[in-house]
């Protein structure tokens, strides 16, 4: 290819999505659509795929209609914008948080967030002895399964907790994980109440793990902490006790950085 020259798209790529791309580019820097055949010359776009997809993108909510046939990014679009800089921002703070939870107990540490009915890990921090673990930062896990996870679905309604993870019998990973709706009601209830989850071997066997939460401006769980290392490590109730302080002291750290009032992790 001569220096210079435009870099070949693959061949692999879907061009309708690519055209939608485009037209959300247009109309975000203000880019009039009154006139179909303007806005198709503008964009590039066939004049009859382009008032296909302004349909196709209103209807989902990326787009709206305002007056005189124009349209603007809609709530849906800004709401998943919104969400992808909120997640941005909330690992950036995250790290040195992690980071010091890592250095100073000595287990792995992780940020999560709740994706449909599955625990999403955005981060990671591991000590100098690394935690033989299949858990990696992009990991999707049932949310039940893991101690983030359960912090993050005890405030939910039972119904929708119920929608998220599936009507059941609830996956397992291993004997101590809860295998039904009512086993897990029964476990968020005493999550709830003591401001964090704990687990032992119940997702990987040999690994135990607590969680608490951190929650956003509005008080309520965006995501959370978690500390995970080998059982023979939480052999002492002094360490479990100061695991869990220290987890809920940085989760609490996290929330107050995140905007919530008065910074105390906290569950409804």
């Amino acid at each position: 290819m001569p220096a210079g020259a435009p870099e070949a798209a693959p061949e692999h790529l879907i061009s309708p999505v690519q055209r939608a791309v485009r037209l959300m580019e247009y109309i975000a820097e203000g880019g009039p659509t009154a006139n179909l055949s303007e806005a198709a010359r503008r964009t590039g776009i066939n004049r009859a795929t382009l008032a296909r997809l302004l349909d196709t993108l209103e209807y989902e909510g990326v787009l709206e209609r305002v007056q005189g046939g124009e349209f603007r990014l809609g709530l849906r679009f800004l709401g998943l914008a919104a969400s992808a800089l909120a997640s941005r921002d909330l690992v950036s703070l995250a790290r040195p948080v992690l980071a010091r939870l890592a250095a100073e107990t000595g287990l792995s540490s992780y940020l999560v967030v709740l994706s449909g009915g599955e625990a999403l890990y955005l981060a990671r921090e591991m000590p100098d002895t690394p935690l033989v673990s299949h858990i990696r930062i992009g990991s999707r896990v049932p949310a039940h399964l893991t101690t983030p996870g359960r912090m993050l679905l005890a405030p939910l309604p039972p119904a929708e907790r119920r929608a998220r993870l599936g009507s059941g019998p609830l996956p397992t990973a291993t004997p101590y994980s809860p295998a039904t709706h009512a086993a897990l009601d029964t476990v968020l209830t005493e999550d709830a109440a003591r401001g964090c989850a704990w687990s032992f071997s119940a997702y990987e066997p040999g690994v135990d793990s607590c969680a608490a939460p951190v929650l956003g401006q509005d008080n309520q769980p965006i995501a959370a902490l978690s500390l995970a290392g080998p059982t023979a490590q939480f052999g002492s109730a002094s360490f479990r006790a100061e695991v869990e302080r220290r987890v809920k002291d940085a989760a609490a750290e996290l929330s107050r950085l995140m905007g919530a009032q008065g910074g105390a992790s906290r569950q409804a």
